[in-house]
Order: structure tokens, then C-alpha cells, then sequence
């Protein structure tokens, strides 16, 4: 919330100018307590205007319409209201009346019978307001919808609110240009698939207004998430299906989504039919045509490569000149005499003419001026390798080095790089370097990066790809620069960082399409699904999973890589039985599982264990130990073979794990030893708790976790893994040396865990706990960090770090550090946050940062020196700018403006301060299994002793709620439980919404 609800009654009263009502209306979008206040101010509307003098009432009256948008109860707006004053605000309308006289509907007199198109592409679930089919036409103006700016009547809702039909109210929300209110309605609604078709809606168009990526991705996932569950409650939802079909077309999945219309086509609805069928054939047509035209290219390109005989490609060359380029160079190095490399010279022109220069056309001539006598036998050689009919290794590798054919050298080193094979590449880099050929240049510095993480300097190999890939832009070599994005994508998801990874994606994906580089194309949907998974949009995932199998019919080993990741999707998603048929289907290529499928297998063996299974295991992890191997992966793998032997022999089972361990404690800076480390305790500590061994479990846990010791009393440790949940409980002590203590397991969970941990502990742990002053949390992701786990009544704090004591404060003045009034940056268009109340005591230490000083760099420096911090900021989170939520801050002269988890975990908090972080949802989390990232984790690395912050939206007024927990903290009360009283405390005596209380959490 902010200070602009202040303009409302300007607002109302249409005294704003026109950039204070545009900027007012996007305010309201996003307030949830303006759109909660709403349904009451439209209540007080009707009953005015019901209760006016029949006589007053006439068509002009008649013609005024409720505001638009959900206004806020604030300054005398309620009298205005009481005293029978009308607001009257414009909004387009979106959905016109059918063509024709249809039988008249009362539930449907709101709705405009002048027009007969319909301008809004989606469908709505409301069978009145989707009956009858209309054209399509797309707005661009008022005047381009159809004239005069239209009003919805409040009159004519009356019925609709009279006998409860929140739906229809909603619909005509969403149809006249009032999405706040229509979202606010449909939450009344109970989960239905009509309710989430028509919010995937609301996603869709909130995303389509949305000019950068980073605010548009949310919202499309939101809207994949909501049709996929509605189509999971009605496989045959037309209105789901349709819209389902424009979120895909507006991601890209021109096949899934031509598949989704399809679908359409096929309920052979009146009218919607044929147009479905439209839609169906100009995607699927497009979209083939592109690939039709590629494969052409690729096809021709590769029989030059290999001295077939075919004519030279040269139209196709200005349409397709990335992969030609690269089949040029295999032609020209084949060439085994001097006519066949001249015969090459137009088609260089023509390529040259693309890129600019004429540095092919060189490459033409001089490698013409070769003996070919000696260049001929190798030049046929190597075409042996263009065949495949030979390895780039080995023997025909030194014959080539021999040969002082240096173009030809370089190209078989590349070829042996990119197949992941063990090659010179020292060599490779010199003779790269050596070319006047900046293709070739791009081909070093590529090899250079390959070392680079081969020897783990991730920094090193991530500055590298960034510097090239500019170079590459500003040379203009698409291709090469496709080959960086999708080089810089692997090596951020290599690292676990989805949102660093999805910006190269999505610029290459949507890059390779304007390029026309069909086979980039499909390996930048796998590296967008794999960051949609990680990040937990798994309908978005499957997506692109999807659209990349469509798009490969024929290609079996490409196939059988997207079955692997559908397996582990469908096993995310808790669908087992249709995990193993995708695992089964990989089979049907002959090719070995890979790293994914053994995840999936060993998952799959504690539920199932067929015969076949053991046998694929051992091949895999025999044919992924052959190649280049860390010990972060070999630990990942010995983990993985443990995980899938333990039911079988426990004993053998967890040796397995105990060296997975010990491996990957050895490299902590590995991600795959970090993921292996996760793993291996998680299965652990389940399998003990599975055992009734609830002290060897905790003991696990606490192993993991670093801790010195585990309270002996007031004690609460949960673990979930997948299906199987553990949680114990110690109670007080009561005088003696420990409390009681309760174990639970099962392996009940049929779906992954939400935002809220609220029933995740049972009510029996609960009992336990009774009589605590203070309950100690352990929690292993996804749990750490979650709201709900303990009632509202309990003092608790999720426990973090090495120590239960807090960290030893720095001697030396210390200050209280106040971050507020913020400048951010004005492309965000954030409202400004109501102004801090003055501290209500005098505070000597305090120190404020604030405007276009708050930046960065300049709050991490004073937090160095802080006892107390309190950063009154936005707090934003957006999965395609981080992993988890930032915090918003004045922009530094190179225009960087976001505080997030991964520079906080870097800081040094000299004086383990206490932390506040009174901005919205800063206590979100990133959806990962092998570790706990956000905000608050990060401050505490950083040396933070306590941490509150909020993982859902909050108001001005939790600014003062945050200071009255501090204020109760300096006067020597627990934490804990001085944010359970001042919760307490806020509840009884602030009025309005109250949903964020729950959501504040204290991290110690």
C-alpha cells in the first residue's frame, strides 16, 4: 500500500489530471485493500442510489456508472456517498452485444446491446456473456472500439448483487476495463474452472500492458498455472481452452498453441469453431513454414559439407545465413581440390553480402592457394568426421595436427569441444586467435570459458561470456551470439541461478525466431523450461516441453532428452504413474537415461522397483563417470545410486550416501556437491525417521544445518522430502533435563507444498509444545521460511546459522541504520511510501539514508556499521530478475537499483545487527530443494543476529508495526516474542486488513 490511496476522493471526484488519473488506476491494480473496500463502496453506491426519490431518477441518472476501479474508504468519501453524490468514471467497453435479437437475459441487462463485435481475444467462463459468438476486433482507440468511451450502470448490477451472482458481477468488471474489481470478485467465488479460466484472463491482460519481460513473465505464468488446473477439473473447458491457447501464442508456442485451438475447433461450437480453426491453421502454417524453410538450409548446408553434389544455396543464404556460415566453413575445409573450393566463391559473396566485409570471399582465395597435392588426402579425411564415420579424437587427431593444415586442425578441435570430448585446448584457442576472422575469435574465447568452469572459476567463465557476447553484438554475428546466450543460460542454470538464466534464454529464443535458427529455436525452449522448473511455474514448463516435442517428430534423441525432463517434471508434480511412462519412452531410442532420468529412477524405486530398473541404472552412471567428471558430480551420483539402493539394502545404501557426503563436503562451492549434500541428508534423516530412530534424524538434521548443539526443550525440526514428511517435537522441560519428545512421519503427501506451512505440523506436536516461552525452529527447504507453521499464539523463530547464540558483536559504536523515502528509479513507476513517523524517543545512534543517497552500495557500506537496520523500501519480487525478493533502492550512476539476497550474502555485518525489513514480501523465497535463499537467509550469512521481515504484501502503517517490534526489543524482550505481542497488540487495535500479520516471521 502506499500513499497514493490519499487521491481517491480526487479521484471520485475526477479532479486529477489526465497523468494523475492513468498513474492513480495502475495504483489500483495492484492495492489489494482499495480492491477488498470495493464490493463495500459499491454497496453504499446502490443503496443511495435506491434509496433516492423516484421522481429524482431519470435517463440521465440512468446513464451514470460506478467508478471502474475499487476506491479506498478514506477522508469523507463515505459522507459524500451517504449524501446521495454520484462519481461517475469512464472505462472502455470490451465485450459488445451479439449481433441478431438473442432471447432476453436478465443476468445480462448491464451489458451494451449497440454493438455486435466483441474486443476483448479472451473468452469468458459467464454462459450468458459467452453464448454467442462475435468477430473479433482489436481495439486500438476509443474511437477504435467503437466511438464514445462507454459506462457500466450500476442500476442495472443491482439484480446481479441482489441474488449474489458475483461471477456476473465480476464479468462485467472484466468486460468494461475493470480488472481490479473483477479479480476482487472472483476470489468469492469457491475454485471452480470457470473462477480460474476467467483469472487466467485477468493474468493475460495485466501481462499484455506490461512493456519489460521481468513484469510480464509472472503474470503469464500465473495465467498457464490457473488454465492448467482448470483443465485439470475440464479436460473439454472451451472458454479454458481458448484463452489457454493465447497465453501460448503469447509465449511463443506457436504449435501448442495452434494444438490448444485445436482443440477448440473440435467442441464444434457455433461460430467459435471456425474461428478456433483460423487461429489452428495461421500458427501451425507460419510456424511449419519457418521450419520447412530452415531444414532446406540446414539440409543443402550439410551436403556441401560433404561433397554431395547440390546447387549452391544463395537465395537461401540472405534467409539462413548463421547455419550456412557454419556449413561454409565444414565446405570449404572438405574441398579436397582447388576448383571445388573456387566453386564456393559465389556462395561466400553471397554471404558476405549478409555479415558485411568480405572476409569469406578471403577465405576463399586463400585457402585456393594451397597445395592440394598434401591439403587433398586430408581434406578427405576430415570428411570423415563431417560423416560421422570417425571420432575427433585419437589418431585421426594427429594426423591433422601433422598435416600444417591449420584451418583444418581447428575445425576437428571444435567439433571434438563441442561433443564434450578431451581436446588440446590450448591449441584450439591459439590457432582461433591467430584468424583474421572474428567467427573464428568468438570460437576462442568460447573454449576459454569451457576451461574456465572445467577449472571451477564460475566468476571468471561468467565475465568472459558477458564481454564476448557484447563484442558479438556489436559485430553483428548473430549466430555466434545465439551460441553465447545459450552458452551463458547453461552456465547460470549450471550454478542454480534461474533468473540470471532466463534473460539469455527468452533474448535467444525470441532472437533465433527473428533469425530463423530453427534448431536454436528448440534448444532455447529446453533451457526455458528448465528454468521454468526450477523455478516452480511447472505449467509453464510443460509448455515448453511441449512445443519442443511438437516441434520434433522425427528427431528420436532430441525427444528422448524433453521425455527425461517431462519424467522429472510429472515427478515434481506428483505424478508417479506418469513419470515412469515418460522414463519408458526415453528407452525407445536406445540411448541411456542421463543425468535427469536417473534422478527420476531413483525417485521412482522407493514407490515401485521394476526389473529393468537396476540394469539402466548401472549403464548410465557407468556411461556419465566416462566423461569429464567434478567431484561435486561424482558425489551427485553416488548420492543418486544411494538414494536408489537404500530400500534394497540399507546398509549398502547408506555407505553410498556417507561418500556422497564426504565428497561433497570436500568442494562446498560446487552446486552439484551442494545439491548432492541436500540430498543426501534429506534421504537420511527421512529413512530414519521412516525407522522410528527420531534422535538419529535430529541428529542429521542438525549435522546439516551446522549447529553446535540442538535445544533440548521447546524444540521443533520438520523435514519433507517429496512424499514423506518429519517432524519432532520437544516440549518444556518442566524441571527436568529435557522436555518431551514426540516424533511423526509419513508418506502421505500427494502435492508439493504451497506458500503457507499452516497443517504441516500435526496437531499432536502441537500439544507438545504447550508451555514454551519460545519454540526453536529447524526446517530444511522448501519448509524454511514458510508462514503458518506455528499458530499466531506461539513465540518462534525459524533458527539459521552455526550457533544458538547470537554472533559475537564487533566492539565500537555501532548506529541505528533507517532506510526510507527511497528514490527509485522512475522507469518503475512505484507510488512513493507514506511518510515514517519521527521516532517517539529520542535515539542518538540513529542514522537516516535516504533519496538518491539510499543506494546499493551506499546501504550495504552503513549496514557494515549498524546495530540496528530498518529498511522502509519496495520490496519487489519478479522471477525473471531474481531468485528470490529485492529490495528497491535509489540507482547507482551505472543504473542498478535492486539490494538482492546474492550481494547481502556478501556484506559483512560488523555488529550482528537486528534486521527489519518493512518491505512487501521480503521474506520470499526462492522454490529451491538444495538450499534456503532469500532476503533474510542472506542478512543472517552476512552476520545479521535476528531478522523480521514479511513474505506477503504489506501496508504503510507495518512501518510502525516494525518500530514497535524494535522499540520492544531494545527494552531486553525476546524477539520472539516481542513480534507475537506487538502482533497481538496490532490486531486488537488497528482496524483494516490484517492478512500480512501472520506473514511476518523472525529469522534468528
Amino acid at each position: 500500500m502506499s500513499r497514493d490511496c490519499d487521491g481517491l476522493p480526487l479521484f471520485l471526484a475526477e479532479q486529477l489530471t489526465p497523468d494523475e488519473h492513468a498513474r492513480f488506476r495502475e495504483h489500483l491494480l495492484h492495492c489489494y485493500v482499495c480492491e477488498r473496500d470495493f464490493h463495500e463502496a459499491m454497496q453504499l453506491e446502490m443503496l443511495a442510489q435506491m434509496s433516492m426519490d423516484p421522481e429524482t431518477r431519470g435517463p440521465e441518472t440512468e446513464a451514470r456508472a460506478v467508478a471502474p476501479v475499487p476506491p479506498e474508504p478514506r477522508r469523507g468519501w463515505r459522507q459524500a456517498v451517504a449524501r446521495g453524490k454520484r462519481f461517475v468514471l469512464p472505462a472502455m467497453l470490451l465485450l459488445l452485444a451479439p449481433s441478431g435479437e438473442p432471447a432476453h437475459d436478465p443476468s445480462m441487462e448491464w451489458l451494451d446491446p449497440a454493438w455486435p463485435q466483441r474486443t476483448l481475444e479472451s473468452r469468458v467462463s459467464y454462459p450468458a456473456a459467452d453464448a454467442h459468438h462475435r468477430a473479433f476486433v482489436a481495439t486500438r482507440s476509443a474511437e477504435g472500439a467503437g466511438g464514445a468511451m462507454k459506462t457500466l450502470s450500476v442500476q442495472r448490477l443491482a439484480p446481479l448483487d441482489e441474488r449474489g451472482d458475483w461471477h456476473g458481477i465480476a464479468t462485467a468488471h472484466l468486460l468494461y476495463g475493470a480488472p481490479g474489481q473483477a479479480r476482487a470478485y472472483l476470489h468469492q467465488l469457491p475454485p471452480s474452472a470457470d473462477r480460474d479460466s476467467d483469472l487466467a484472463v485477468l493474468e493475460l491482460e495485466q501481462a499484455r500492458q506490461m512493456r519489460d519481460l521481468d513484469a510480464r513473465k509472472p503474470h503469464l505464468d500465473s495465467a498457464l498455472t490457473l488454465l492448467a488446473g482448470a483443465l485439470a477439473r475440464a479436460s473439454e473447458h472451451p472458454q479454458a481452452l481458448w484463452n489457454q491457447g493465447l497465453v501460448l501464442r503469447e509465449l511463443g508456442l506457436s504449435l501448442r498453441a495452434a494444438q490448444s485451438f485445436g482443440e477448440v475447433r473440435r467442441l464444434n461450437e457455433p461460430g467459435w469453431s471456425e474461428e478456433a480453426a483460423e487461429r489452428e491453421a495461421a500458427l501451425r502454417e507460419s510456424t511449419l513454414a519457418r521450419a520447412k524453410s530452415w531444414k532446406e538450409a540446414f539440409a543443402l548446408g550439410r551436403g556441401l559439407a560433404i561433397g554431395e553434389e547440390v546447387e549452391l544455396p544463395l537465395e537461401l543464404a540472405r534467409e539462413h545465413p548463421g547455419i550456412l556460415r557454419l556449413y561454409f566453413y565444414e565446405a570449404l575445409r572438405t574441398a579436397s581440390t582447388r576448383e571445388r573450393v573456387l566453386w564456393l566463391l559465389p556462395l561466400a559473396r553471397a554471404l558476405d553480402a549478409s555479415y558485411g566485409g568480405q572476409v569469406l570471399e578471403d577465405a576463399v582465395h586463400r585457402t585456393a592457394l594451397r597445395d592440394f597435392a598434401a591439403r587433398g588426402p586430408v581434406a578427405r579425411e576430415y570428411a570423415r568426421l563431417i560423416r560421422d564415420e570417425r571420432r575427433p579424437e585419437g589418431e585421426v587427431m594427429e594426423v591433422l595436427r601433422r598435416s600444417g593444415e591449420e584451418d583444418l586442425y581447428l575445425g576437428a578441435l571444435v567439433r571434438a569441444s563441442t561433443q564434450g570430448l578431451r581436446v588440446d585446448s590450448e591449441a584450439l584457442i591459439r590457432l582461433a586467435s591467430a584468424s583474421e576472422d572474428p567467427w573464428m575469435h568468438i570460437l576462442a574465447e568460447r573454449e576459454r570459458v569451457l576451461v574456465d568452469q572445467r577449472a571451477g572459476r564460475w566468476a571468471k567463465a561468467e565475465e568472459r561470456l558477458l564481454k564476448s557476447l557484447t563484442r558479438c553484438d556489436a559485430e553483428g554475428l548473430v549466430y555466434r551470439c545465439l551460441g553465447l546466450e545459450r552458452q551463458l543460460a547453461d552456465l547460470y542454470l549450471e550454478l542454480h541461478r534461474p533468473a540470471d538464466a532466463f534473460p539469455h534464454a527468452w533474448r535467444g529464443w525470441t532472437r533465433a525466431v527473428e533469425a530463423r535458427e530453427w534448431d536454436f529455436e528448440l534448444s532455447f525452449l529446453l533451457e526455458l523450461a528448465d528454468v521454468a522448473r526450477y523455478q516452480h511455474a511447472f505449467a509453464s514448463a510443460r509448455a515448453y516441453l511441449e512445443e519442443a516435442l511438437a516441434r520434433t517428430p522425427d528427431d528420436c534423441a532430441r525427444r528422448a532428452h524433453v521425455h527425461q525432463n517431462l519424467a522429472l517434471l510429472s515427478w515434481q508434480t506428483f505424478q508417479p504413474d506418469q513419470a515412469r511412462q515418460w522414463l519408458e519412452r526415453v528407452t525407445a531410442c536406445d540411448v541411456p537415461l542421463g543425468l535427469t532420468g536417473v534422478g527420476v529412477l531413483t525417485e521412482l524405486a522407493r514407490r515401485e522397483r521394476r526389473p529393468d530398473d537396476e540394469p539402466r541404472l548401472r549403464r548410465t552412471l557407468a556411461e556419465l563417470r566416462q566423461g569429464v567428471s567434478s567431484p561435486g558430480r561424482e558425489a551427485l551420483l553416488l548420492v543418486m545410486e544411494g538414494q536408489f539402493t537404500l530400500r534394497q539394502s540399507r546398509e549398502a545404501g547408506r555407505a553410498l550416501l556417507q561418500q556422497g557426503l564426504f565428497l561433497a563436503e570436500q568442494t562446498p562451492d560446487s552446486t552439484d556437491a551442494r545439491k548432492a549434500l541436500a540430498a543426501a541428508h534429506s534421504t537420511l534423516i527421512s529413512e530414519a525417521a521412516r525407522q522410528g530412530s527420531w534422535t538419529e534424524a535430529l541428529e542429521l538434521l542438525r549435522q546439516e544445518q551446522g549447529l553446535q548443539r540442538v535445544p533440548s526443550s521447546c524444540l521443533l525440526a520438520v523435514s519433507v522430502d517429496h512424499e514423506q514428511t518429519f517432524a519432532l517435537a520437544r516440549g518444556p522441560s518442566r524441571g527436568g533435563p529435557s522436555g518431551q519428545q514426540v516424533g511423526h512421519y509419513d508418506e502421505l503427501r500427494g502435492g508439493p507444498l504451497g506458500e503457507d506451512a499452516t497443517g504441516l505440523v500435526p496437531r499432536a506436536l502441537l500439544k507438545v509444545l504447550q508451555g514454551c516461552e519460545h519454540v526453536d525452529v529447524l526446517a530444511r527447504p522448501p519448509v524454511q521460511g514458510m508462514p503458518g507453521l506455528l499458530p499466531d499464539d506461539v513465540a518462534w523463530s525459524y533458527r539459521v546459522g552455526h550457533s544458538f547464540h547470537a554472533p559475537s558483536a564487533r566492539a565500537g559504536p555501532a548506529t541505528h541504520l533507517v532506510v526510507r523515502n527511497v528514490a527509485t528509479p522512475a522507469s518503475l513507476q512505484l507510488p512513493e511510501l507514506g511518510a515514517l513517523a519521527p521516532p517517539r524517543l529520542p535515539d542518538p545512534w540513529r542514522v537516516e539514508l535516504k533519496g538518491s543517497a539510499a543506494t546499493p552500495s551506499n546501504v550495504l557500506a552503513a549496514m557494515s556499521e549498524a546495530s540496528e537496520v530498518e529498511l522502509h523500501v519496495h520490496g519487489k519480487y519478479s522471477s525473471a530478475l531474481s531468485d528470490a525478493s529485492l529490495l528497491v533502492l535509489a540507482p547507482e550512476p551505472d543504473g542498478s537499483y535492486a539490494l538482492t539476497a546474492e550481494l547481502v550474502r556478501q556484506a559483512r555485518l560488523l555488529h550482528a545487527p537486528l534486521v527489519l525489513l518493512a518491505a512487501c514480501g521480503a521474506a520470499r523465497k526462492a522454490p529451491y530443494l538444495h538450499e534456503s535463499y532469500s532476503l533474510p537467509m542472506a542478512f543472517i550469512e552476512a552476520g545479521a543476529s535476528a531478522v523480521l521481515a514479511s513474505s506477503l504484501d504489506i501496508p504503510d502503517s507495518a512501518g510502525a508495526f516494525f518500530e514497535k517490534v524494535r522499540e520492544r526489543i531494545r527494552a531486553g524482550v525476546r524477539p520472539s516474542v516481542a513480534l507475537r505481542d506487538a502482533r497481538a497488540q496490532w490486531a486488537r487495535e488497528s482496524p483494516g486488513d490484517q492478512r500480512w500479520l501472520p506473514h511476518v516471521l523472525l529469522f534468528e
